[in-house]
């Protein structure tokens, strides 16, 4: 039997309220203290409202998060009892050198250059309200799942479960010339197999799972 996947769920459309954006602090180094003060009583430089942004090294590819010890079952097989144990918890990331706009629109930007997102607004806060998970900085890493597979061959069997992680490098670039660069990721799919050490690995994950599990 080979690696099969038995579980895909993206990251779906939600409504609700939205969190955080980024935020970063401007000003030269030096000075003497008072300077210094008067510099922080300033308020912060904020990124333009009106920005583009340019989407680069785009990248996705499936990342462990779970793995089980092998099993060994006779012919007819049975059910696997190891526990899938987390390996890996993925979560969303979102940085900047400088003033940008909202983490939220950040990922907005990069679902769609992905297709994770399909809209037509050009922002989140044109969106008309609703909001994607996707999006969502703080969205949890998917849970382990308990169920026990049944495998009705004999091998030496491993359960695993991953995500499918998205990355690019973007360029927000204001009107008036002023750059902002930076790195986003997320992830976008929960998946969940089975890979029998017995047979080639049919996958980068599956042959993940092998290097891991498999004697």
């Amino acid at each position: 039997m080979r690696g099969t996947n038995r579980r895909a769920r993206t990251a779906g459309l939600v409504i609700g309220a939205l969190v955080t954006g980024l935020t970063a602090c401007t000003g030269g180094a030096g000075g003497d203290r008072a300077d210094q003060g008067r510099k922080a009583g300033q308020a912060v430089t904020k990124a333009c409202a009106d920005g583009t942004f340019t989407w680069s090294h785009v990248t996705e590819r499936d990342r462990l998060t779970g793995v089980s010890g092998p099993e060994r079952l006779g012919r007819g097989g049975g059910a696997l009892q190891n526990p899938v144990r987390r390996v890996h918890t993925p979560s969303p990331s979102v940085r900047a050198d400088g003033p940008a706009p909202p983490a939220a629109e950040i990922l907005f930007s990069l679902g769609k250059r992905t297709g994770e997102i399909d809209s037509d607004a050009r922002t989140l806060a044109e969106a008309g309200g609703d909001t994607w998970s996707f999006t969502d900085v703080r969205q949890p890493a998917p849970e382990l799942d308990d169920d026990r597979v049944t495998p009705r061959a004999a091998g030496e069997f491993v359960q695993y479960a991953g995500v499918r992680e998205v990355s690019a490098d973007f360029r927000y670039t204001c009107p008036d010339g002023r750059t902002v660069s930076g790195h986003a990721r997320n992830w976008t799919v929960d998946l969940a197999g089975l890979t029998d050490c017995d047979e080639r690995p049919d996958s980068a994950l599956a042959r993940e799972v092998t290097r891991r599990s498999c004697a």
